[in-house]
């Protein structure tokens, strides 16, 4: 017998070819896809294409391995176009496969291929009644008016042999006539291939989601505990991220100015993101009572109870000085004396009050001291003595107190606006000893740029817009104005809309914020899209600014 006979026509030969350079070409677009769902829409269509079949179903495994639920479903004929990147949900239960009494499921096609890890190859299904339930097949096909003939089933096994889903296609048609025909040999073992290829890479897909959800857990692991700490920063860790995808969308669809040039892909979403999430992680380190500041004289408490003591002790000590000097008068009964002491003592209990009530309104730290206030805050650090528990006369307000009651504005003296604003620098060192994969290395900059300023005066580096990434001058009005509105803080009310923008305008003046990126956060209104999601109603007003 001449062998060269049965050897394919050069044709033949041809497409075989032809469809092998179509797997792997296949091959290589799966392993880039990133989402799952697009992902596993690949895998069916590749799978319909490379076999010409005209309906197909993509089942995965449930995590308890024990069903196959529906993924994606598709028959050209029919124009059913379900699940994956579509807006038409699949509806069908799951495939149970196994009873139960735990027997399998050996009567249904997709069950038996998960089950027995095999590939089943039915040429006519309305002839295999014998071996399969195709009752739901059948019902269908009356319902449609279609004819469901030809079925490759072929489970999806990752690098450890396990069946992680099943991939069924529906109806091979011949190429040229487009007749319903039985899936040859070869489109068989192109579908097994396609198959472990397509597992392969929906099981990397699988396992990195699932190592950046890890992370992302671990990101809000340290969140939580800077939420803990403090119930004040706790929102801001969340909240900025938010605002900052917001703006960074709205400036990757501007199309015209400065800005026309920017443009993300998934994975630079992806590494805002995680930026965003981290972005004040170094708070970590920062003592609470200097984030929970929020008066003048709170350190672990506000101090300024053991200052209305004192005031207390000063008052009782004029009250007895006063009763002494009128029993001193009594045995020369002098009522006009006595009067004078009482008019003298009621004086001074009033200067005291007078005293401690300013003391009070400058420990809140919400308006702004004149040079007049804090001369009367040494005055009366000074001008007050108390015996302290130890018996000794003493200053009446300590040192440390008194630089503390004369901040002019706000609530920290310098020494701890200084350990606030390190940890920024904390969470750059922070971010720097993490061995980031390559599609993440810009998260320490984006993340450690975010109190930088556009003319250089900001910190910790002192970088001008110039040297700062898009990225990270987002970051920076995503900040800035989650502060003034945040209505979480332990020192200040958050402002309502107007007020929070024309704040904003004149750091865009004066040099503080990105010029650019503040016209796309006004113009494209990202600054209501955010009040809306996380302001209260009460913060919701008209903003109107100058053009």
């Amino acid at each position: 017998m001449n062998d060269e006979a049965h050897l394919p026509q050069a044709s033949t030969l041809d497409v075989l070819l032809e469809r092998l350079e179509q797997l792997n070409d296949i091959g290589t677009s799966l392993s880039k896809e990133r989402d799952i769902k697009r992902l596993l829409e690949q895998i069916l269509l590749a799978a319909k294409t490379i076999t010409h079949a005209d309906g197909g179903t993509l089942y995965l495994m449930s995590d308890d391995g024990n069903t196959l639920r529906f993924e994606i479903l598709r028959t050209d004929s029919l124009g059913i176009a379900m699940g994956g990147t579509t807006t038409d949900a699949i509806n069908f239960p799951d495939i149970k496969l196994r009873s139960e009494d735990g027997q399998p499921n050996n009567t249904l096609v997709a069950a038996y291929a998960a089950i027995h890890k095999v590939t089943v190859n039915i040429a006519d299904a309305y002839s295999n009644n014998d071996h399969f339930d195709f009752t739901g097949t059948l019902v269908f096909d009356k319902r449609t008016g279609y004819r469901s003939q030809s079925f490759l089933t072929v489970p999806m096994r990752n690098h450890e042999g396990d069946v992680i889903g099943v991939l069924q296609l529906i109806n091979a048609q011949h190429p040229q006539t487009g007749v319903v025909q039985a899936f040859a040999a070869e489109d068989q073992r192109l579908t097994e291939s396609l198959a472990s290829q397509a597992a392969i890479a929906l099981s990397n897909r699988l396992l990195l989601t699932q190592l950046e959800e890890l992370f992302e857990a671990f990101i809000g692991l340290i969140n939580l505990a800077i939420d803990e700490k403090s119930h004040y920063t706790g929102g801001h860790c969340q909240r900025v991220p938010a605002l900052t995808m917001m703006l960074a969308e709205a400036a990757d669809q501007t199309f015209q100015g400065p800005l026309a040039g920017f443009h993300m892909t998934d994975e630079d979403r992806y590494e805002l993101k995680i930026a965003g999430l981290l972005h004040d992680c170094g708070k970590i380190t920062t003592p609470v009572h200097v984030v929970d500041k929020a008066t003048k004289l709170h350190t672990l408490f506000d101090r300024i109870g053991l200052i209305d003591t004192r005031f207390e002790v000063l008052k009782r000590d004029a009250e007895l000085a006063g009763l002494r000097q009128q029993l001193a008068l009594r045995p020369v009964v002098e009522p006009a004396g006595e009067a004078a002491v009482r008019a003298t003592t009621q004086t001074t209990l009033a200067e005291l009050d007078d005293d401690r009530e300013f003391l009070r309104a400058a420990n809140i730290g919400g308006e702004a001291m004149s040079d007049a206030d804090l001369a009367r805050v040494r005055d009366i650090a000074s001008a007050h003595e108390w015996r302290n528990p130890d018996g000794l006369q003493t200053p009446f307000l300590s040192a440390d107190e008194t630089e503390n009651l004369c901040i002019r504005k706000g609530t920290l003296t310098a020494a701890e606006r200084d350990v606030i604003n390190y940890h920024i620098v904390a969470t750059i060192k922070m971010l720097e000893k993490l061995p980031w994969p390559r599609h993440l290395k810009r998260v320490p900059e984006y993340a450690g740029g975010h109190h930088e300023r556009m003319d250089g005066k900001g910190y910790p580096k002192g970088l001008t817009r110039e040297q700062m990434s898009v990225q990270a001058r987002i970051m920076g009005i995503a900040d800035v104005f989650e502060a003034l509105t945040a209505s979480d803080r332990p020192y200040k009310p958050g402002m309502k809309l107007s007020q929070a923008m024309g704040i904003m305008a004149n750091l865009k003046a004066g040099g503080h914020l990105d010029p650019d990126l503040f016209d796309v956060f006004v113009k494209q209104g990202v600054y209501r899209e955010y009040g809306e999601q996380f302001l209260s109603p009460m913060q919701l007003d008209e903003v109107s600014l100058p053009s």
